[in-house]
């Protein structure tokens, strides 16, 4: 009795629903005994068939015993063929050649036995012609029970998935798409169920292509989207320029339909692949911008078999640029960060994923001149990397000091190191917001630079001494979008600090490609500048990210004005001003025509702010950036009051 709710309580939820789809498999017992009576139902039609011919069954045994050992003999074949063991609904050609060997081994054996019995009583208990009838209507029998409960599995499996499935188009017809298409298609797993293709070709109205309609464009993809009734479409977004890809993705939002971005196929080996990255498209697939090329040659000749020391290389610069340098064989990279927690889940990334990167962390704060001289006379460097850095506006306007420990004083250190090792290569990662300061962050990093800068021309320096600067990343700690996704998950509000408020953006990788090529390209001295492309306004990136995440901006999500924060730009200045740069062969990279300052004057200033960090007087700190950075005028700040007042009080000038 147990046992039989047990089965039962497989079967049925008890809530008008059957769970045959639950489960795993039909249970091998039940395909034993469904395939025993196939073997019985099959018999017995065999004796109704012949009954009406002229052949009659032989007398030696009563018909009843006749079937019994006919089908105990194919039970017998069942057992040692194991027939039932297969999963029923992905049956194949082995489960099939089971069948057959059991049915041609039963009727062979009966032959035998037959024959055998014939030679030594003189007289047959079965007809031959009975035990072909058998063995051919049995096979039939087990085979199609098999293909039915296959087709009966799909059929079901289809109808319960394509309820929860989207309807979906593919965008643009070509070998990618149609490969994509097939693979959708014949795959019941994909959670889309194909409509067809949009193509820009007029002629292709009459084409089918995998049984699905080529639906033509008209004037807009909206225009040919909206009479589909479709649900969303799936977009192979390397096929598409920026500008369209864009277009497509507005065109789409506009009539509610979702966007999925498909990687490119030949990068991928498996359909579980395929299926894993299909998702909704996201903010930073539209934001990214035309392959960069690099000259990979220069990197490898520039980069193999040197010993690299990456600074602040668990971050979201240098620990990219690391994953970057993997690529060109170095002999030995040094991970260098304070940042405890994220070093660690570096080393075991990179582990992971480069079994055979010769790769070593060190945990060390730049700020601490001992510490860094002992790893440097532990390591033998051949090139800096120097990405560590205090970034967060906000946060350094209330905290001055730190900036000028890390962002000044870590980078005087590196220097110092750097010209006493000889080592050949410099590489600093600056930022836009050194670009005509309004926040101690800005300030902290120009000085930085005119400090860096300003070593080149002096005697016995032999490290070439190269500044790399631009602007916001996408996906880097502490940025807009990450920032912005969250409060979209939470519901909202999503905050924008002022409505006219625009950023220039680039991918966290094309930025570090940028900085390992102008490595490559600088004598010595060089600020290089690259080339951020077009502004984006704030306002409209919350607006499409939002949207993208299937929801209206101001009727599900809000969004909140919140005030610019101390130290805030409303506009990021212009990097690639041609009244301001150079251009190089590159056409992504420009020099900035910044005059050097001179090192003496630099130098003691330097030292003066970094005595005066040491007091946490940020009032004076402030001072004296603003006297290093004449063009430093704060925004939105407390320190506003210096811009007005003497830049550095009587008390500073006498320090």
């Amino acid at each position: 009795m147990k046992r039989r709710t047990k089965i039962l309580e497989r079967l049925y939820d008890g809530d008008n629903k059957l769970k045959l789809l639950d489960q795993r498999y039909l249970p091998r017992w039940i395909v034993f005994l469904i395939d025993t009576f196939i073997g019985g139902l099959s018999f017995f039609l065999v004796y109704l068939l012949l009954t009406v011919t002229p052949i009659k069954f032989l007398p030696v045994l009563p018909i009843f015993i006749q079937g019994c050992i006919i089908v105990s003999i194919n039970i017998v074949f069942f057992f040692v063929f194991k027939t039932y063991s297969g999963i029923i609904r992905h049956a194949t050609i082995t489960d099939i050649t089971k069948l057959v060997f059991s049915s041609v081994f039963t009727c062979g054996t009966l032959f035998v036995f037959n024959s055998s019995y014939e030679f030594f009583v003189g007289e047959q208990i079965f007809i031959n012609t009975s035990l072909v009838f058998y063995a051919l209507l049995s096979f039939a029998f087990l085979l199609l029970f098999r293909i039915t409960v296959k087709e009966i599995y799909h059929f079901l499996r289809d109808v319960v998935s394509n309820k929860a499935k989207k309807n979906v188009v593919i965008i643009g017809v070509d070998d990618t798409t149609i490969s994509l298409g097939a693979v959708i298609a014949k795959e019941s797993l994909f959670p889309f169920n194909l409509k067809g293709f949009v193509s820009k070709n007029k002629d292709a109205k009459k084409l089918k292509i995998l049984g699905k309609p080529v639906i033509p464009f008209t004037n807009s993809y909206a225009e040919t989207l909206a009479p589909l009734e479709i649900d969303g479409v799936l977009l192979i977004s390397e096929s598409f320029p920026r500008k369209v890809r864009n277009q497509i993705v507005d065109d789409c939002i506009s009539q509610d339909i979702e966007v999925f971005n498909v990687p490119n196929l030949e990068k991928l080996n498996t359909k579980e692949d395929i299926k894993d990255q299909i998702k909704p498209i996201e903010i930073e697939d539209l934001l990214e911008r035309e392959e960069i090329r690099t000259d990979d040659n220069l990197l490898k000749e520039d980069l193999s078999n040197k010993t690299i020391l990456v600074t602040g290389g668990a971050g979201s610069i240098g620990s990219e640029i690391v994953r970057q340098i993997v690529q060109y064989n170095p002999k030995l990279v040094v991970i260098l960060d304070q940042a405890e927690s994220a070093l660690h889940e570096l080393e075991l990334s990179l582990k992971l994923t480069n079994p055979d990167f010769n790769f070593i962390t060190e945990l060390a704060d730049i700020s601490n001149m001992y510490r860094l001289h002992l790893i440097f006379n532990k390591y033998d460097f051949n090139i800096i990397y120097h990405a560590a850095a205090y970034k967060h506006v906000p946060l350094i306007e209330r905290n001055p000091h730190e900036a000028i420990y890390v962002n000044i004083l870590g980078t005087v250190n590196l220097c110092i190191l750097a010209i006493k090792k000889r080592i050949s290569r410099f590489v600093m990662v600056s930022t836009d917001k050194a670009v005509n300061p309004t926040n101690v962050m800005g300030a902290s990093k120009r000085v930085a630079e005119m400090y860096v800068q300003s070593l080149q021309d002096e005697q016995e320096v032999e490290t070439r001494f190269i500044t790399t600067r631009f602007g916001n990343v996408l996906g880097s700690s502490g940025s807009v979008i990450p920032h912005f996704k969250k409060q979209i998950e939470r519901g909202g509000p999503v905050t924008v600090t002022h409505k006219d408020i625009i950023r220039y953006f680039m991918t966290i990788p094309e930025a570090c490609q940028l900085v390992l090529q102008a490595g490559t390209m600088g004598s010595g001295g060089e600020i290089f500048v690259f080339d951020m492309g077009e502004p984006v306004k704030i306002m409209d990136l919350a607006e499409k990210m939002i949207r993208l995440s299937g929801y209206r901006p101001y009727d599900d999500i809000d969004i909140e004005i919140t005030g610019l924060r101390p130290g805030e730009k409303l506009y990021e200045e212009l990097l690639n001003d041609v009244a301001q740069t150079l251009p190089t062969h590159h056409p992504k990279i420009m020099i900035s025509k910044v005059k050097p300052p001179d090192f003496t004057e630099i130098k003691q200033e330097v030292e003066k702010l970094i005595r005066v960090a040491t007091k946490n007087e940020d009032d004076k700190i402030v001072g004296l950036l603003k006297k290093l950075v004449p063009e430093f005028k704060s925004e939105n700040s407390k320190f506003r009051v210096l811009d007005v007042e003497t830049p550095v009080d009587k008390e500073l000038e006498d320090f």
